[in-house]
């Protein structure tokens, strides 16, 4: 099920909690400190790994679908989103 706006304001746990998905490998992780991440998961030579490390106050729900999407584009083509971002911010 999509998250929302309101399903969003959830409070702080005493662990980190990642079981707010969204869709499509989208969630949003949130600190026990009550800091928020969104993050996308997905599956790169064999292994788990997660991009889009931005926080929720700056991105919004919106954005940060969008952000996946493009995600799941260079994914799609071969393109690890975690290494494209690093190879980028290094240039």
């Amino acid at each position: 099920m999509p998250l929302t706006d309101s399903a969003i304001k959830l409070k702080p746990s005493p662990r980190p909690n990642s079981a707010n998905n969204d869709e499509r490998g989208l969630f949003l992780l949130i600190s026990p400190k009550g800091g928020k991440w969104w993050r996308f998961k997905y599956l790169s030579d064999g292994k788990d790994k997660a991009a889009i490390p931005c926080i929720y106050h700056d991105v919004s729900l919106k954005d940060a679908r969008d952000r996946r999407d493009e995600a799941r584009k260079q994914v799609a083509t071969g393109i690890d989103p975690g290494e494209h971002r690093k190879a980028k911010k290094s240039a």
